[in-house]
């Protein structure tokens, strides 16, 4: 079995989500299976659990109509971590590559023979980690599997995976849960928070319920207080881009950059439509009012595609000095009233 390091996932689901049934069922009833799945949708929704509960019905050697029987020797050994049969490959560290000679080692595995006799089953996750010489690694394997072998990538987002990639799979897109099912599902798991608090839950994760409960976790809620307070702060000349900066440096750089982006696309929108109704969450209104007022569109625009671009060299896993990056941003944040 492969091991590496985890990093950041969806939690895992207790029992089929409810809005995955109808997908559960379809892959369930296939009597036959493709050689490789890219299973694929925002982040947060799920395909995870959906991708090992397919792992473990393809390793079970007495399956049922509703999935694996979880009495088996192969149930078992899955559940133990120790199934010879099954690899699981992932980045070694958080926001990482995935490395060609990661894939190596997994195109070994996938060469040999299945140890208890039946199918190996390879779980990728993300797929868009791979490099670009990891990715033409696994093309052969993806091809041409040695003996019964499947493969599962899992992607948040497809765009990012070369087409020679897609192509060798059978793209599955993964339901999406409509809002009263995530409210519902985070309910049930988080009933110590009121009903408004797991709506704000839901929106800071972008309507993606794995997200938000994992997000909850980390502590999401009071990182959002603290952020807004800061640019609120900042924009009072209260706290400088540096102090700022430094003081959130321990928060997600990404989920920083994703508020930023939000907020200066609500600035921009404000600014052309002055529609009230599309100032986006309570807590930022007023200081979106307040930049659409005050700021040019050019800076605003410059703005945009500054985030914009840096938040993808942070999704690339560009090696970035966090502190400097969150520092210009800051610095332009705060430019952008213009002088008086």
């Amino acid at each position: 079995m492969g091991s590496c390091r985890k990093y950041w996932r969806e939690p895992l689901a207790d029992g089929i989500l409810p809005w995955q049934a109808d997908l559960w069922q379809l892959l369930a009833g296939r009597r036959q299976h493709a050689h490789a799945y890219l299973l694929h949708g925002p982040s947060g929704i799920g395909k995870r659990a959906l991708a090992e509960r397919l792992m473990a019905l393809l390793l079970c050697q007495q399956p049922m109509p509703s999935g694996a029987c979880g009495r088996c020797k192969g149930c078992l050994l899955l559940a133990a971590h120790t199934h010879p049969d099954h690899y699981i490959l992932e980045p070694e560290e958080a926001d990482k590559a995935i490395r060609v000679d990661q894939v190596r080692q997994l195109v070994g595995f996938v060469s040999q023979t299945a140890q208890l006799g039946g199918r190996k089953v390879v779980l990728l996750e993300p797929a868009e980690a791979m490099n670009l010489n990891a990715a033409n690694a696994l093309l052969k394997s993806l091809e041409e599997p040695a003996g019964d072998t499947v493969l599962l990538l899992i992607s948040h987002q497809p765009s990012r995976l070369l087409p020679t990639i897609k192509s060798r799979c059978v793209q599955q897109r993964c339901p999406l849960p409509d809002r009263q099912q995530s409210l519902d599902w985070l309910a049930a798991r988080l009933p110590e928070l009121s009903a408004e608090r797991r709506e704000e839950l839901l929106s800071l994760a972008a309507s993606s319920p794995l997200a938000a409960l994992q997000l909850y976790g980390q502590g999401v809620l009071e990182a959002r207080v603290q952020v807004v307070d800061g640019v609120k702060k900042l924009l009072k000349r209260q706290q400088s881009p540096s102090q700022l900066a430094e003081a959130w440096n321990p928060l997600s750089l990404i989920l920083i950059l994703d508020w930023f982006c939000e907020w200066a696309h609500l600035v921009l929108r404000y600014r052309m439509t002055g529609d009230e109704e599309g100032l986006g969450s309570a807590d930022m209104q007023k200081v979106i009012q307040y930049l659409a007022q005050k700021s040019s569109l050019s800076a605003l625009l410059a703005l945009q595609e500054w985030l914009l671009s840096h938040r993808q060299k942070v999704l690339g896993k560009a090696n970035l000095n966090r502190v400097l990056l969150l520092e210009a941003l800051l610095v332009q944040w705060a430019s952008l009233p213009g002088p008086g």
